[in-house]
């Protein structure tokens, strides 16, 4: 029961940072789009409006991503569509470089675009990123093991405490499912609020 307890922690602990991670990547990437767009309006046209355009579409591609929820392919078009976008939105950058190298404006529209595509990156990689399988069969595992022994010393002790057995059963089945509803962000109950996102939609439009 000890090494139970250890690892209910430990893989508590697990899951709970990244699904803190995820929810941070989602406010970090809805703030760098924002800011991409606030310094898109120094540009001059014809980039201003097309860039403008584009970010609309940035950000809905983004919201999408999320809501297609474990579906792969669907997850797969809207990477490729926000990846496309970027790439349009890079090709704006460099023609507005190109007619002002020297303007301070394009310098920071090109720094906060950057961030953009990182924090596109990050968050892809922390969508992929759960609890090692390992470590939940582990857990599985010792859990089985250490409500089999209760029940074992229950059943050659002298009298049997029902309520205790299945209060400490459903307690642990608890908490596993909670560690794996954490783990898995994109179904089950715990989910990644995407409210900066939508909140930056609403703004945008």
């Amino acid at each position: 029961m000890g090494l139970l307890a250890l690892l209910l922690g430990f893989s508590f602990a697990m899951a709970e940072g990244r699904f803190e991670t995820r929810r941070q990547l989602v406010v970090e990437e809805s703030n760098a789009i924002g800011s991409t767009y606030l310094r898109s309006r120094m540009l001059g046209e014809p980039f201003k409006a097309e860039v403008a355009k584009l970010l609309r579409e940035y950000v809905d591609a983004r919201i999408e991503y999320f809501e297609e929820e474990v579906n792969p392919d669907r997850v797969k078009d809207a990477i490729d569509k926000s990846e496309d976008l970027q790439k349009q939105v890079w090709s704006q950058a460099i023609a507005a470089v190109a007619k002002n190298p020297s303007a301070v404006p394009t310098g920071l529209f090109v720094t906060s675009l950057n961030e953009v595509i990182d924090l596109h990156a990050q968050r892809d990689a922390a969508r992929v990123d759960h609890v090692p399988e390992i470590v939940l069969l582990l857990l599985f595992f010792v859990a089985a093991g250490s409500m089999a022994l209760v029940g074992y010393g229950c059943g050659i002790g002298n009298r049997r405490n029902l309520q205790h057995t299945v209060a400490v059963s459903l307690i642990v089945s608890f908490v596993i499912l909670v560690i794996m509803d954490l783990d898995r962000p994109r179904r089950g109950v715990i989910r990644v609020s995407q409210e900066s996102m939508v909140a930056l939609r609403a703004s945008l439009q």
